[in-house]
């Protein structure tokens, strides 16, 4: 697929602008109370989506594969700054069936059809960590600004699942986000560096692919500000549009998630639109 125009322009050399948003986000034709709240709010939650023993063995699956010496080096293990502390696991759903299996009995992969109208691939998929005392924050950031800058996915026609292998309370660093926001498209500045995913998959700071604090306070105060709690196994499915964010992790409580990302099949990638090289595998993948 390719664009005569890109409507989606982003990392610009001037100062940055909100643009609308000139797709849709619920994609299909289905008349659901569900998705006109998706539409809405960029968000849906589901409750008890996988069972106690899926929840376990999920949990067993990310502490075997953070310990495992094989993976010790392996570019999809994600360390928190400073700290032998798994972060994130990227490429989960192909590195454990448990974990797949449990993403397919959640729903997520028929929800995420009728959002998007049509089949979808595993864009990316990964779990995240936030261990108690030593979890890191996630900045503000638009999922598809980086996606359709880095990766080359043409619209945002994608959306992801998160699903809670722990407690998402609010004092834990749990999901947070700006309900509207995926009804606008927010520019970020600054030229994107070659390789520079290596710096932005560890620190909780980013310069590139942000929005600035004044689009931010804009939007927070035209928007507000969502955050979504609920119980192990619950399950928040959300626009790859929306302003999102989490902050910290320095209670004693963990927090662990699996995220998976669903991209259409309508809407597979094509070269970054940043000019950069291809990100690897892991981070964007191509049906």
């Amino acid at each position: 697929m390719t664009l005569a125009v890109d409507d989606y322009t982003t990392r610009v050399s001037g100062a940055p602008v909100i643009v609308d948003r000139p797709d849709p986000v619920v994609w299909s034709k289905v008349d659901d109370p569900e998705l006109h709240d998706f539409a809405e709010r960029g968000y849906i939650q589901r409750e008890a989506v996988i069972d106690e023993a899926r929840i376990n063995a999920c949990l067993e699956e990310l502490q075997r594969i953070g310990d495992d010496p094989a993976m010790a080096d392996d570019p999809r293990i994600i360390r928190e700054s400073g700290s032998e502390a798994v972060r994130s696991i990227f490429d989960v759903h192909a590195l454990s069936d448990v974990v797949w299996e449990a993403v397919e009995y959640s729903g997520a992969v028929d929800l995420a059809r009728e959002i998007l109208g049509s089949d979808v691939y595993v864009h990316q998929s990964r779990m995240n960590y936030k261990p108690g005392f030593a979890g890191g924050a996630f900045y503000w950031h638009s999922d598809f600004e980086t996606w359709h800058a880095e990766d080359g996915m043409p619209r945002p026609r994608a959306c992801s699942a998160s699903i809670a292998l722990t407690p998402n309370r609010t004092y834990n660093g749990p999901l947070m986000i700006m309900p509207g926001t995926q009804k606008y498209f927010v520019q970020c500045a600054g030229e994107t560096p070659e390789d520079y995913y290596k710096e932005s998959l560890v620190t909780t700071a980013p310069k590139i692919g942000v929005p600035s604090e004044e689009h931010i306070t804009e939007l927070y105060h035209s928007h507000g500000l969502d955050v979504l709690t609920g119980p192990a196994g619950s399950m928040t499915m959300f626009d790859c549009n929306a302003l999102h964010a989490s902050g910290g992790n320095i209670t004693p409580m963990p927090r662990a998630n699996v995220f998976i990302v669903f991209n259409s099949v309508e809407n597979t990638l094509t070269d970054p639109y940043a000019g950069t090289p291809r990100r690897p595998d892991f981070l964007a993948r191509r049906p």
